[in-house]
């Protein structure tokens, strides 16, 4: 499959929230970088494919099932690289609060498959629409999860 099919067959799994089917246009072993708050479960780095279910099955729950939105602006692909530009709306499930960020997501292909994902999003603006700014912190700084 071409960069171009791969990063189209990634966003329709993606909508249908087909957690499997998103890990399998990944190669085994994966560069995977999400950054954010280490509060936040879904948050880090993964290196395997079958981090990437995982990692869908932990982040979906958070949010209120029915009231997520992507708006894909641009798809560029160059060779084996892509780059999703799009914004992410959400309703935090925990507290209702309301989630607008623009995103990007790098992707690199190599034989077919996905080896390298990072994704670029306002991760202030994540943290903020979890926690409150006058919530306890946990260790490390971070605020305590409820």
């Amino acid at each position: 499959m071409t960069t171009r099919a791969i990063t189209d067959a990634l966003l329709e799994r993606l909508g249908r929230q087909d957690a499997d089917g998103v890990a399998e246009l990944f190669a085994e072993n994966i560069d995977w970088y999400v950054p954010g708050d280490e509060a936040l479960p879904w948050t880090g780095r993964r290196n395997e494919r079958s981090h990437v279910a995982d990692y869908f099955r932990t982040m979906w729950p958070h949010f209120v099932t029915g009231e997520s939105t992507v708006e894909l602006d641009t798809i560029l692909v160059d060779g084996d690289d892509a780059v999703i530009v799009s914004t992410f709306q959400h309703t935090v499930k925990r507290n209702g609060r309301a989630l607008r960020t623009p995103a990007a997501m790098r992707l690199q292909v190599a034989n077919g498959e996905i080896i390298k994902m990072h994704l670029y999003e306002d991760t202030a603006a994540v943290r903020d629409a979890f926690f409150d700014r006058d919530q306890p912190l946990g260790a490390g700084g971070r605020p305590a999860r409820s």
